[in-house]
């Protein structure tokens, strides 16, 4: 597509992540939507990022409508430098893309012995409670914190029951949704996996209000303000659609999608060993919580990361449907799967 190499490389690791920790719905089978999307113009191959406007704790970073790939580890390490020097860092971004899994950006604090903390918004999908319009996306929120001994415990997820990314995993294996993932047009619960293709909607975390829909969609309006509202993006149902071929919503309010990234020194609150050392406590104790059947307490993270060293030994599985669309995109830049 024209990009650096070094903005190559960045991405393609990004992708990578995501496949090996298991988030294969945000991996090489999201290459050929930004392809595609560059295609559209929506992507620009050589972004100049910057920081617009900036405080000794704060900073807002225009992407420049750049790979989110790219402009997301550049704002997490402003945030993470911002921390180096005054305790706590954080910044929001606008005119940005897809970044990912937002795990990724929020893992890169990790090393300087600091809590990370990643969010974006993301197409409007979701239908917030008691609405079958679509206002919101699945807008993750990923939370990494240090431990010592033990391992990191990185918390990602998205805000509704189940990420987008998932869905589109189902319908290439032509399966069902579970129940709860998605709502028809007219409001009601349905299990077809192409139910956004029909006018339906995805369902917030906890799927209806009996079961905390309410929180879900709550969830999902902090991770839009933060990020877009704050950052100067386009928010609610003006974000800009992945799908290339959607049209772009009419009066949008900001530029692009918007990210907000935050990054805490540990030895702002505590010294960074004793905290470590109360984290393996905490990690220790919840792990060996009495079991309520056969399966063992996890810890956030823990699925992630042994996925990670199973697909390090044996490889990344990658379903026909997506090794065709590789092949495809390989022809059309004349490279050789």
């Amino acid at each position: 597509m024209g990009c650096p190499e070094n903005d190559a490389s960045l991405a393609a690791k990004v992708l990578l992540s995501a496949d090996l920790r298991g988030v294969d719905s945000h991996g090489v089978a999201r290459l050929t939507g930004y392809i595609r999307l560059w295609e559209a113009k929506r992507v620009n191959a050589t972004p100049s990022i910057k920081i617009v406007h900036e405080t000794p704790s704060t900073a807002v970073v225009d992407g420049d409508a750049g790979l989110g790939l790219v402009v997301a580890p550049f704002a997490m390490q402003v945030a993470i430098d911002k921390a180096k020097n005054v305790g706590t860092g954080w910044v929001s971004v606008r005119n940005s893309n897809h970044f990912g899994i937002a795990g990724y950006h929020a893992m890169m604090a990790l090393p300087h012995d600091m809590i990370g903390i990643a969010m974006t918004n993301a197409s409007a999908l979701v239908a917030p409670t008691f609405s079958v319009e679509r206002m919101l996306g699945t807008n993750p929120i990923a939370v990494a914190i240090p431990a010592g001994k033990e391992p990191s415990f990185v918390a990602d997820f998205a805000t509704t029951t189940a990420s987008n990314g998932k869905l589109e995993i189902l319908q290439r294996k032509n399966a069902m949704a579970p129940l709860g993932w998605v709502q028809d047009n007219a409001g009601n619960a349905s299990t077809n996996a192409n139910e956004l293709k029909k006018g339906g909607s995805m369902l917030p975390l906890g799927s209806d209000r009996e079961h905390g829909s309410h929180k879900g969609y709550a969830l999902g309006g902090i991770v839009d303000i933060f990020s877009a509202v704050l950052s100067g993006a386009s928010y609610g149902p003006w974000a800009p659609p992945f799908p290339a071929y959607v049209p772009m919503p009419e009066n949008m309010p900001g530029q692009g999608l918007g990210h907000f990234f935050g990054a805490m020194r540990i030895d702002a609150f505590r010294t960074a060993d004793e905290f470590k050392q109360h984290m393996d406590n905490w990690i220790t104790r919840f792990r060996n919580a009495k079991p309520a059947g056969a399966d063992r307490v996890l810890i956030p993270g823990d699925p992630e990361r042994e996925m990670e060293k199973e697909r390090m030994g044996s490889g990344i599985p990658v379903v026909d449907s997506v090794v065709e669309e590789l092949r495809g995109a390989g022809e059309k830049f004349d490279i050789t799967l």
